[in-house]
């Protein structure tokens, strides 16, 4: 509908796989050459993980035209094929011609016997597993028996198995310890960063015609980034329906207002899937973004408990009694910072200021510890005043939020690793906080 407005030739934003529009950014380029190395190789079996809409197909897609010539690939996307079938399903796939009432030891003769002849011929033979998360254990159980199948000196069948984040908690189990063991290679894809979707943005409307000037302004990337997770997936969702917003406008000047409501019409949640705190594994892959360990002290200040039931959006919409900061003694601070010389006002306008910066480096699983929050700027506004006294104030965040219907802001401080850094970070605060 808008592809004549914006001077396209083409859709640029369809979550379809198409091979045209890889973007080798954000180590998804590095990730290819890799698994093209590693199969090259004769490794026997490589994983890839990545969350829901993280560009696994793609990938799978690019990994089989990139292959050289001598190497046949074959797709198993049914990740609930049983064990029994899991033979015959290969032999499918392979046009070798077994009868359906063949036994398991007939069918693995006739596969032996296939790859065999293929390996004579210079040929390799690579097994591209789709969704191997989704797949009985039993059955990824005999894809490592078909790993077995070898000569003296290669691998006859090769296996790359790409699934989401569960796949690795199914390979965790003691009774798949064998398959695991013989993953030669894991990598895994993160999400973007805001400056890595910019790149992925002005990519893909140029493979699709546009010659045109960048349309996403920084501000917009940013609230791109927050709330697609740099899941390239969302992110063409979102992207598609503000250049909708735009062209439903008549204009070609995108803004925030196009962005919030792409956004709001594609529902997405607010939260990372279950894995997502988790380190996904291969160094090859960076990892930006940031979710956020809450941990809500305005019940502590009260003297009590805040159940784990309770949001922390809820918690900080409360106001906070100020005079808790005030029984903290400078002893136990931090050097103070320059910026504590800035006025109350300007100390939270330029933290709120250096918050999306922040945000848009750190890693999927990196956590924060969350202070507080209110939905009064005074207030806020003295409290940062009294941590800036006690902490280093350039590690302390702002962000907009919304608590109870209500505009609100929270507090966070640090970036930490794991939980247990951020643990270790909780207790060595000063006791008043």
């Amino acid at each position: 509908m808008y592809y004549t407005h914006f001077g396209l030739t083409q859709p640029p934003f369809k979550i379809t796989p198409n091979t045209a529009f890889f973007f080798e950014g954000g180590n998804r380029g590095a990730i290819l050459d890799a698994l093209i190395y590693a199969i090259s190789q004769g490794d026997g079996v490589v994983k890839v993980t990545g969350e829901v809409g993280s560009g696994k197909t793609m990938l799978c897609r690019m990994l089989a035209t990139r292959l050289p010539d001598h190497i046949e690939t074959i797709y198993l996307a049914n990740p609930s094929v049983l064990p029994e079938d899991i033979l015959h399903a290969l032999a499918f796939e392979l046009q070798i011609p077994v009868q359906p009432a063949s036994t398991r030891l007939e069918v693995t003769h006739a596969l032996h016997n296939f790859l065999l002849n293929r390996h004579q011929q210079g040929k390799q033979v690579i097994l591209l597993v789709e969704e191997a998360q989704g797949m009985p254990l039993a059955t990824l159980e005999e894809i490592r028996l078909l790993s077995n199948l070898e000569t003296e000196h290669n691998k006859l069948l090769q296996i790359v198995l790409f699934g989401q984040p569960e796949l690795n908690e199914s390979l965790n189990q003691p009774n798949m310890r064998q398959l695991k063991e013989r993953i030669t290679h894991h990598f895994s894809l993160g999400p973007l960063t805001s400056q890595e979707i910019k790149a992925y943005l002005s990519f893909r409307l140029r493979a699709a015609g546009y010659h045109g000037p960048d349309l996403f302004s920084q501000t917009v990337l940013n609230y791109i980034a927050r709330h697609s997770q740099g899941l390239t997936r969302r992110v063409n969702i979102i992207a598609d329906k503000i250049l909708l917003a735009a062209f439903s406008e008549g204009t070609h000047h995108i803004t925030l207002k196009h962005a919030k409501a792409a956004v709001h019409d594609s529902e997405f949640s607010n939260q990372w899937g279950r894995h997502s705190w988790r380190k996904l594994g291969a160094p090859v892959t960076a990892f930006i973004a940031s979710t956020v360990l809450g941990i809500a002290l305005y019940a502590a200040y009260q003297g009590g408990h805040v159940p784990h039931s309770t949001p922390p959006a809820a918690s900080a919409s409360r106001p906070q009694p100020e005079p808790v900061l005030q029984t903290v003694t400078h002893n136990q601070s931090a050097t103070p910072q320059s910026q504590t010389a800035l006025s109350s006002e300007e100390l939270l306008a330029t933290r709120i200021a250096a918050t999306d910066n922040w945000l848009a480096q750190q890693r999927p699983d990196t956590l924060s510890i969350q202070l507080t929050g209110s939905n009064d700027p005074k207030q806020l506004q003295s409290y940062l005043a009294a941590l800036s006294q006690i902490v280093e104030v350039d590690h302390v965040f702002v962000y907009h939020t919304i608590a109870r219907g209500k505009p609100s802001m929270t507090i966070l401080y640090g970036s930490f690793p794991s939980r247990v850094a951020a643990a270790q970070a909780l207790a060595a605060l000063p006791a008043g906080l």
